[in-house]
């Protein structure tokens, strides 16, 4: 039984009136009332396990920062007529708001009631229960059921790093000779001849049009398409990390969607895989216009898992996805620990074989700690967060040393930063 705001009020009319006459007999006869009333109540509230309930979520998935709508059907089958709430629960990071509505139903009559889902986190939002709240008559008391009703709203990634795609798609048009600058290196393939403009490379002038044309005229080039871009994600406990508001692998995936966009405009091939003992996500062969939503849908429940990373066995996952030479990404973490127990006695055999690109998201966090120097206490936050940057600098040396080129940003830079060393790596002829 569910007692609402007017039976306490009731009972408190009745307390001072038991006051004004303090017997036992008022006494008696006021908690009668307060009860016979509240039960009077209940027994005409309508059942509400005789309302029948279906929810629709509309869209099914949506990027995180966008919204959605849970819309109830409520149907009443009960003989009587019902009035009362019913709340459409979601787990808290679904972002539901206002979701309790009133209900005013005639028997068999239906009605549609409406949330609004405005998720923070990426994956899986699951539904909980509805909550019928049913009042009687007299609006004292009532019956209240949890009905189960399922529902899922998936939340994609929000891909924010889209913002930076027009200008590396400008940088890669400019790459790929159908602009007026023009890129030659070893292993680039020649496109066509075009008159000599001032600033171009001497060495593009093929002599012998030259000489039939009798104007000056250059060879242009691009570089070769049909390469292959492997995308590793780093899932282990590493990636759970929280770097400023988000987890270390959301900036991973950021710089994953933004690279295969790149990628795929620029005629490459685009493997994903997501990693730590056990694959999390795989998107193998899918190009052009479903590669994108291939890869949202699959990283959007990709979640770290807390274990070491299995990084032999990454390598081998690698290995069985692509044969040919192909630049490999790994998104992992600098940490000296991490870095010296597991990648690095296999970043050399797979640099010899791949072209190799690791790259880790720096905490802003660390900046603000060398800056901050008024106190003692904070300049020794400051001299360990020296050292932490020292030490990451110093596994980012080794690593190059041992063939793999490493990108280090903070999560709202790292995804173009990555571009960026693709498309060096592009225009250097390395792929």
């Amino acid at each position: 039984m569910i007692v609402t705001w007017r039976a306490v009020a009731l009972a408190g009319v009745l307390t001072v009136a038991v006051l004004v006459a303090p017997t036992a007999a008022t006494v008696l006869v006021a908690a009668l009332v307060v009860v016979l009333a509240c039960a009077v109540d209940v027994a005409l509230a309508a059942s509400p396990r005789d309302v029948v309930v279906e929810r629709e979520v509309t869209p099914a998935a949506v990027r995180l920062g966008g919204a959605a709508r849970s819309a109830l059907t409520l149907r009443n089958a009960s003989p009587r007529a019902l009035r009362g709430v019913v709340r459409d629960a979601w787990v808290p990071s679904a972002g539901a708001d206002d979701n309790r509505h009133p209900l005013a139903l005639p028997p068999g009559e239906a009605t549609r009631a409406t949330t609004r889902l405005t998720p923070t986190r990426r994956g899986d939002r699951a539904a909980g229960a509805v909550t019928v709240r049913t009042l009687g008559p007299l609006r004292l008391a009532g019956r209240q059921a949890s009905l189960p009703v399922r529902g899922r709203l998936r939340v994609l990634p929000e891909f924010a790093s889209r913002k930076h795609l027009p200008s590396r798609l400008a940088r890669l048009r400019e790459l790929d000779g159908r602009a007026t600058v023009q890129v030659r290196g070893e292993g680039t393939e020649f496109d066509s001849l075009r008159e000599y403009v001032i600033g171009d490379d001497v060495r593009s002038i093929d002599w012998r049009a030259t000489a039939r044309r009798g104007d000056v005229v250059v060879r242009t080039w691009r570089p070769e398409r049909d390469r292959r871009v492997v995308v590793v994600l780093d899932t282990s406990r590493t990636a759970a990390a929280r770097v400023g508001d988000q987890p270390r692998l959301d900036a991973g995936i950021e710089s994953a969607l933004l690279l295969a966009a790149l990628a795929s405009h620029a005629g490459d091939r685009v493997d994903v895989l997501a990693y730590d003992r056990a694959v999390r996500a795989r998107v193998r062969g899918a190009a052009g216009t479903r590669l994108l939503p291939a890869l949202a849908e699959a990283l959007a429940t990709a979640e770290p898992a807390l274990v070491e990373a299995d990084w032999p066995g990454l390598v081998a996952q690698v290995r069985a996805l692509v044969s040919q030479r192909a630049l490999v990404v790994l998104v992992t973490t600098l940490d000296p620990a991490a870095v010296e127990t597991g990648l690095l006695p296999v970043v050399g055999p797979l640099a010899a074989r791949h072209q190799v690109l690791v790259a880790s998201v720096a905490d802003p966090e660390l900046d603000a700690l060398r800056a901050a120097r008024d106190t003692s206490a904070e300049v020794y936050d400051a001299a360990a967060a020296e050292r932490v940057g020292l030490e990451r600098t110093a596994v980012a040396g080794i690593l190059r040393q041992r063939g793999a080129e490493v990108v280090q940003a903070g999560p709202d830079e790292l995804a173009p930063r990555v571009a960026d060393a693709y498309l060096a790596l592009k225009a250097a002829a390395r792929l």
